[in-house]
């Protein structure tokens, strides 16, 4: 019987975890471990790493997982920009997958990448409210990029900040602010980051472990189905 994939999953916020171990629920992995802004302590194959609204330095980034974790570090994201890319690349992840995959297509690439292949598959750039998956602010309409720009806000960053972290012009991020604040309701910065606080926008911590799970089936032992 061929081992089924064992892969944690990582982010900044709790219900984007949610929502990609809810995506992957129905396909032939075990979710050992989600993590929110804490590095991860079970044996897995892989770490999916989310990358909404991550600020590189502040908690923990990319780099970390992999100097620190023995699984492959796999990105996960709705920003594609080529630069983005590369940097993941550079900085060791072994695979960049865009968010509008579906479960399987994220298994199969998944697996190409635990048998030792660079995988990088990007899909569309743009998505909705109404792709699949979640994270904060999707309830009142925000689309995955307007949200990730609101969830720098609320963490502190300038509009210069934000268009460098993610490789966008400044016009493009104001862009983005406009529409999110109309959706939002509000007509300011200040405004904009109490609602972000008030709205799930501000980083959790939190880890869950699937006891489960929690010890590596021996090669020779069938996996639960």
């Amino acid at each position: 019987m061929t081992p089924r994939l064992r892969i944690a999953i990582v982010d900044d916020y709790a219900v984007v975890v949610a929502g990609v171990a809810a995506l992957l629920a129905a396909e032939n992995i075990d979710v050992v471990e989600t993590a929110v802004s804490t590095p991860i302590v079970t044996d897995v194959d892989i770490v999916l790493f989310d990358t909404f609204a991550q600020v590189t330095g502040e908690g923990v980034d990319l780099r970390d997982f992999v100097r620190a974790s023995g699984a492959t570090v796999v990105v996960y994201s709705w920003n594609l920009q080529p630069q983005l890319i590369r940097q993941a690349l550079d900085e060791g992840a072994r695979g960049y997958l865009s968010k509008v995959l579906t479960g399987p297509e994220v298994v199969r690439a998944l697996e190409r990448v635990l048998a030792g292949e660079v995988v990088v598959m990007s899909g569309d750039h743009e998505t909705s409210a109404g792709a699949s998956g979640d994270w904060p602010g999707r309830a009142v309409g925000l689309s995955p990029r307007e949200a990730e720009v609101i969830a720098l806000i609320t963490q502190g960053l300038s509009n210069d900040d934000i268009a460098r972290r993610v490789f966008l012009g400044v016009n493009t991020i104001k862009t983005y602010i406009r529409t999110a604040y109309r959706k939002m309701g509000v007509t300011s910065r200040t405004q904009a980051v109490l609602w972000g606080i008030e709205n799930g926008f501000k980083p959790d911590t939190l880890r869950t472990i699937d006891p489960a799970l929690l010890v590596r089936p021996a090669a020779s032992e069938p996996r639960r189905p």
